[in-house]
């Protein structure tokens, strides 16, 4: 794959030359849905030339990683996984400790029918947004790493990522080998800032989620911003793919993880790869932050 294929062009992911557009699942395998459509997504998105998913077995219970496997049999994505919450009676449940998550690790491993996960992503559970550790949830970083790294050499893990973490938190893993590392961040919420810059200067791989708002703070309307939405129509583009390629064009290192469910909205996202975005539009939406 050549970076004219590639959308966004391409960036390295645990020593994988991957598209800096890929395709995040987690909105697939929900209950009532079409799984024919569902696995035609998925291979449309790699028929656009996307070679990078971003999943997790707490991700519909398990379907999504299911959903992967059916659609490349074969294999030919470079798949990311997460670690760090569960399935409980009563739904999402973190899971913090070491031996949680060894067994997701193994539960990853069985859904996705392979023997080696390409990168797993360590979800913290420090700060927002999302499910904050109480109680014997709260496990120290090093006793974490201690237990991935553990599996990285035992080859069940080819790369270890990070998420959710503040700037120290990843100065504290750095030595792990960190590949990537993914927090909330888009043009309207910077804060992890500090956590980007680390990237920046470490050559880490940075994946930014909620690109386009987050459903925990309903003042991150990014796509209805009259700044946004303005640049949009000037170039004739939508909001959303202005958003997105103001995130590609941050850094070189940055990989996209926009999730939807919906064939146009792929596509629609696969596309802000070819967005240019002139000089005095960067600097307006610079501005936003």
């Amino acid at each position: 794959m050549t970076a004219t294929t590639s959308p966004g062009g391409t960036a390295q992911l645990a020593g994988h030359e991957v598209a800096r557009i890929g395709y995040g699942v987690m909105q697939l395998g929900r209950p009532g849905t079409d799984r024919d459509s569902q696995l035609e997504l998925l291979r449309t998105a790699a028929r656009a030339g996307v070679n990078h998913l971003d999943t997790a077995q707490f991700y519909s219970d398990g379907r999504c990683n299911e959903l992967i496997r059916d659609a490349f049999p074969s294999g030919g994505q470079v798949v990311v996984t997460k670690v760090g919450a569960e399935h409980g009676p009563d739904g999402l449940r973190l899971a913090q400790q070491p031996a949680q998550l060894r067994a997701q690790v193994e539960a990853n491993l069985a859904s996705l029918g392979v023997d080696q996960l390409d990168v797993v992503n360590l979800r913290r559970a420090d700060i927002g947004p999302g499910l904050i550790a109480e109680g014997d949830q709260v496990v120290d970083l090093d006793d974490q790493l201690a237990e991935l790294i553990s599996l990285r050499g035992e080859g069940k893990i080819g790369a270890l990522g990070i998420s959710n973490v503040r700037a120290d938190l990843l100065r504290q893993a750095l030595p792990a080998g960190i590949a990537c590392v993914q927090n909330s961040y888009n043009l309207l919420s910077r804060d992890a800032e500090p956590v980007l810059d680390l990237c920046r200067e470490n050559e880490i791989a940075w994946v930014p989620y909620f690109p386009l708002g987050s459903a925990f703070d309903l003042g991150q309307d990014v796509t209805g911003h009259p700044v946004v939405t303005g640049i949009a129509g000037e170039l004739g583009v939508t909001p959303a793919q202005v958003a997105l390629a103001w995130l590609l064009r941050n850094y070189s290192g940055t990989l996209l993880i926009a999730g939807t469910a919906t064939p146009s909205h792929l596509l629609e996202n696969i596309e802000a790869g070819q967005v240019q975005l002139p000089a005095e539009a960067v600097a307006a939406l610079d501005r936003l932050g």
